[in-house]
C-alpha cells in the first residue's frame, strides 16, 4: 500500500545509515500526512545529533496547477517548507536546470526538497511554455544552490520569480518590451539558499520590483523578497511600490475559468507591470 509516512522514514534511516536515497511523492498536496517525518526528523535530526549523523535525502515531489485538478492536486506549497530550518529548497524551470539540480542535492550532505511543477515537463495535456523543455546534455554536470540566474536583462523592472512563472513572464516581457518597456527577469531556482544579492544588485538598477509566484499570496515567497528589499532601503532606491502577484488566499479551482483567474498567467503580469510603470 502507498504510504508516504513510510517512504519518508525509511529514507530518513536509509541517509542515516550511509545511503543517499531519493524519494518521490506525486504531488506536494499528499505531504501533510508526513510532515512530522518531515519537519521533526528530516530537517532537524543532524542538528539533534551534534552533527554526528547526515542526512542526504532528496524528496522530490510535482507541483502547480494549470490542468483542472482542483484543490486537492495544484498547490506549491514550497514556501511552508522554506520556512522550516534544515531543509534545502530547490525549484527548476526548465530541463537543463532540472538535471543540474538534481544531481547537486543528490551529493548534498543535507536533505533537500526538490520541487518540479507538472507544465515545465512537456506533457501533452499541459500547457506549454517555450523554454521549459531544453537540451540537456549527456554528461553530468551541477547547478550550485543559492545561484539565481538572470533569464533577461532589464532596465525598467525587476521580476523575480521562478519555476513555470519563469516563462509567462518571459511572454510577457516580450509584450512589454513592445512599448519599451525592458524587464529584468531573476529565476531563482533555489529558495534555500536564496541568492538575495542577485535580487538587490538588480532591484539597484531598475528601481522597480515585481515578484510573480503560484504559491500562496500571504506568508509566502513574495512577502519574503518585498521584505529583503524594504530591509535594505539604505542602498535601494525604488521609483513604485513593490508589487506581488501570487495565487490569493482561496482553495485553487476546479473550473477552468476560475483557475485561470486564480492562478497568474501572462496577461496578469503584463498588467501589473504596466500598472507599476504609469
Amino acid at each position: 500500500p502507498i504510504s508516504e509516512t513510510a517512504f519518508i522514514g525509511a529514507a530518513t534511516g536509509a541517509a542515516a545509515e550511509g545511503m543517499r536515497p531519493i524519494v518521490e511523492l506525486m504531488f506536494v498536496d499528499f505531504f501533510g500526512v508526513c510532515m512530522d517525518q518531515i519537519y521533526n526528523h528530516m530537517a532537524k535530526n543532524t542538528y539533534m545529533s551534534g552533527g554526528i549523523v547526515n542526512l542526504p535525502v532528496v524528496l522530490t515531489t510535482a507541483i502547480g496547477g494549470g490542468y483542472n485538478d482542483a484543490a486537492q492536486h495544484s498547490q506549491c506549497l514550497y514556501s511552508i517548507f522554506a520556512h522550516i530550518p534544515g531543509l534545502k529548497i530547490v525549484v527548476p524551470s526548465n530541463a537543463y536546470d532540472a538535471k543540474g539540480l538534481m544531481i547537486q542535492a543528490i551529493r548534498d550532505d543535507n536533505p533537500v526538497m526538490y520541487f518540479f511543477h507538472k507544465g515545465i515537463m512537456g506533457l501533452p495535456w499541459m500547457a506549454y511554455f517555450t523554454g521549459s523543455t531544453n537540451h540537456v546534455p549527456e554528461e553530468s554536470y551541477t547547478i550550485p544552490f543559492g545561484q539565481a540566474k538572470i533569464v533577461q536583462e532589464g532596465t525598467d523592472v525587476t521580476l523575480v520569480t521562478l519555476s513555470q512563472m519563469v516563462h509567462k513572464s518571459t511572454a510577457a516581457a516580450e509584450k512589454l518590451a513592445q512599448d519599451g518597456i525592458s524587464v529584468e527577469i531573476i529565476d531563482l531556482r533555489t529558495l534555500v539558499p536564496l541568492d538575495k544579492d542577485t535580487v538587490l544588485n538588480s532591484v539597484r538598477k531598475t528601481g522597480r520590483l515585481c515578484i510573480a509566484d503560484e504559491d500562496y499570496l500571504s506568508f509566502g515567497l513574495s512577502g519574503e523578497i518585498a521584505a529583503l528589499v524594504a530591509e535594505n532601503f539604505d542602498s535601494v532606491k525604488l521609483s513604485s511600490p513593490v508589487k506581488r502577484l501570487a495565487v490569493p488566499d482561496v482553495p485553487i479551482p476546479y473550473s477552468r475559468p476560475l483557475e485561470q483567474t486564480v492562478i497568474p498567467q501572462v496577461e496578469h503580469i503584463e498588467s501589473i507591470v504596466r500598472e507599476m510603470m504609469n
